[in-house]
């Protein structure tokens, strides 16, 4: 992705797209007003919990597809579903018997006393929206605030009423929980999911809690010839190391087998070149071989039509300390034909915009090709991927695919819509210098925000080339500083393009209004590298990669350019955009540096730049700014609950229709992935 997704995951914080800080997978910061057209008397957040937001994601578009993409869809939904318990086993080893624990609790409650209950409700909330006990933005864990002595007894009630629990051979109720215990009291036990930066002789690895690694170092890689780098657990057996390749007769073959059913239930539903994606994604599931990942990509590139598409598979490396190994997520889609044109405008443009990289020449790519861009609806979104989700994918990652047969970028208008409806205008005043920022962000934040998000995926992460000296891929020579510089690298392109009168001329944006929509994202941009800091409410060091990216720009060009002062009033403090020609003139020269890391794969010079300005932290700043959103009672980051589809079938048992509804119910739609039901 890099999928690369953007959330501003990141995709995440009061998060909408207001600036492009929230690119791929990580959140932005900036709220927007309503979306255009959406329906007004929607229910759009559905609750806060703790510093969460859970809202509802509509899908208006599915009633009107023809019923053989509404089969399609049905089949892949059902694929993205099947996949669900693969991620929560990757991220955290011990988080599927966690989840019965939790789910038999919340779904046989009587006799457990109240309080308890509340408690555990709140903590399974947080669990399942992160999926697992390690908050998704900062990769530290949560802990359950009651007593082990109250949750024992609540599961003992549990047991009373028919719950049934994850025993291992001969254990007691009271043995599994104390050998549980410190899973869901300890915050010191697996503190960090994901450690890219543990300090002096400490191994990432080691240090990072999930489920990608057994007993394994980065020692013992030195000289390990890895066969299956993206989809595959290695773990250290009898002192010699063991690919668990991710394939239908390997690691997590029975939910791969299922996948692969769907998948391939789907294939007549499917246009021709997508019948053919679907079947080289069945391939590589049971084999597992690279040969066959790269035939997928090539194939799903290669589809630029279809109406409907689907993103299944091990793909982003974020979660992994060593940017290698792959999360599994699933996501199903439909074009949403209204929203296309500008970021389709943006690809047909892109070669404009490579000829103008403030770049060496050598990383120009000659002849931009293959580029495919769509506004999409999504329908599902689960795994690395839901229920916190990105707002903009960029995919294949394989940079010789991306460089030979191009790319497709997609941006997830639905979800950019819940993120606008479900969120408050107070939030950027309280961090504005000035009134007229915050008027301007009021007025501009979204449409900058969607804007520059495309230009992320599409001209960012799409663009550029290696050099042709590397004789490997930049993820391998750049390992755990990849992701971040990758993420740096599509905020820059775009924040660099942004004051372009290319736009104007291309219709993406109203030339009288241009000046004042570079201001919006500038200063917006600029703002959300202190407000971030609310996400980390612990420790002094961010771990998130689109969060590093975005505070290593703006630190950079607070120390490089003239354009961004640190300001204070009545104690607070600001960050205050203040000349975005330096602004723009500083990204350039930064994005200039970024690329030459990228394409030279110079993993000293990636980590120097991110330990110098995007790791590290005042927490005396990090207080005042949570002590400020706190005031405002404003979520940190926003997870989503999505559409369910129900097959409407004939006597003969065949599906003559696929109806959509919302359930607006977080812990209904999880106990339903599960198997279970809500109680009543």
């Amino acid at each position: 992705m890099m999928m690369t997704k953007t959330l501003w995951r990141g995709v995440v914080a009061v998060v909408v797209m207001a600036t492009m800080a929230a690119s791929c997978r990580g959140g932005g910061d900036e709220t927007a007003p309503a979306a255009v057209g959406a329906q007004a008397d929607r229910k759009y957040l559905l609750e806060r919990v703790g510093d969460a937001a859970v809202a509802q994601i509509y899908a208006d578009g599915f009633a009107a597809l023809p019923l053989d993409q509404k089969q399609l869809v049905w089949h892949l939904y059902q694929a993205a579903l099947a996949g669900r318990d693969i991620y929560y086993d990757q991220r955290y080893a011990h988080n599927l018997e966690m989840r019965d624990v939790l789910e038999e609790i919340i779904t046989h409650p009587s006799g457990v006393d109240p309080a308890t209950l509340a408690e555990i409700e709140r903590y399974t909330k947080l669990f399942w929206l992160n999926t697992g006990p390690y908050n998704n933005l900062t990769a530290r864990k949560f802990v359950l605030e009651t007593t082990p002595e109250a949750f024992a007894a609540a599961a003992a009630a549990a047991a009373s009423a028919g719950a049934t629990f994850p025993l291992q051979d001969g254990e007691t109720l009271d043995a599994m929980l104390a050998r549980m215990r410190p899973y869901f009291f300890d915050l010191e036990f697996d503190p960090i999911v994901t450690s890219k930066t543990p300090g002096a002789d400490r191994d990432i690895l080691a240090v990072s809690a999930n489920n990608l690694y057994v007993g394994v170092t980065m020692k013992d890689l030195a000289s390990f010839p890895e066969r299956h780098p993206l989809n595959s657990r290695l773990v250290k057996r009898d002192g010699r190391l063991v690919e668990e390749v991710y394939r239908i007769d390997g690691k997590y073959g029975a939910q791969i087998a299922k996948i692969v059913e769907h998948l391939e239930a789907a294939v007549p539903f499917a246009s021709e070149p997508m019948a053919k994606a679907l079947q080289a994604l069945a391939q590589y599931y049971r084999t597992g071989e690279t040969a066959d990942r790269e035939a997928y990509d090539i194939a799903w590139v290669q589809d630029r039509n279809s109406p409907v598409d689907t993103i299944n598979g091990f793909i982003e490396v974020y979660m992994d300390a060593r940017g290698q190994k792959g999360s599994w997520e699933g996501l199903v889609y439909y074009v949403n034909p209204e929203k296309t044109e500008g970021i389709r405008t943006l690809a047909a443009n892109a070669q404009w915009f490579e000829d103008r990289m403030p770049w060496d020449a050598r990383y120009r790519k000659a002849g931009v090709t293959g580029i495919t861009a769509n506004a999409i609806d999504v329908v599902v979104e689960t795994g690395d991927s839901g229920p916190i989700t990105p707002v903009g994918i960029n995919l294949p990652n394989d940079q010789r695919i991306r460089e030979e047969h191009g790319s497709k970028s997609v941006s997830l208008a639905n979800v950019n819509e819940a993120y606008d409806r479900s969120t408050s205008a107070e939030f950027r005043k309280e961090f504005a210098w000035s009134a007229e920022e915050a008027e301007r962000s009021e007025k501009w934040s979204s449409f900058a925000g969607e804007l520059t998000t495309n230009m992320h995926e599409v001209i960012g992460h799409a663009s550029g080339k290696v050099s042709e000296s590397l004789t490997t891929t930049p993820q391998a020579m750049l390992k755990e500083q990849f992701s971040a510089i990758e993420e740096a690298r599509a905020d820059l392109v775009a924040l660099y393009f942004l004051p372009d009168p290319k736009l104007a001329e291309l219709g993406l944006v109203p030339a009288a209004e241009q000046h004042e929509i570079v201001l919006a994202e500038y200063e917006g941009y600029t703002r959300n590298a202190l407000v971030q800091l609310r996400r980390v409410r612990e420790g002094s060091q961010i771990e998130e990669d689109h969060m590093r990216n975005r505070q290593m720009i703006v630190r950079w060009l607070m120390d490089n350019t003239k354009a961004i002062e640190v300001r204070e009033r009545d104690g607070k403090t600001y960050y205050a955009m203040t000349d975005w020609q330096a602004f723009q003139a500083g990204v350039g020269r930064l994005l200039a540096e970024v690329q030459l890391i990228k394409a030279e794969g110079n993993y000293d010079a990636a980590r120097a730049l991110f330990e110098l300005y995007g790791v590290h932290f005042d927490p005396a700043l990090r207080d005042e700014i949570v002590a400020r959103v706190d005031r405002l009672n404003m979520p940190s980051y926003t997870g989503f609950v999505m559409p369910r589809l129900t097959p409407v079938r004939n006597a003969d048992g065949a599906i003559t229709d696929v109806t959509i509804s919302y359930p607006q119910d977080l812990t209904e739609q999880m106990l339903e992935y599960s198997g279970r039901r809500k109680p009543m």
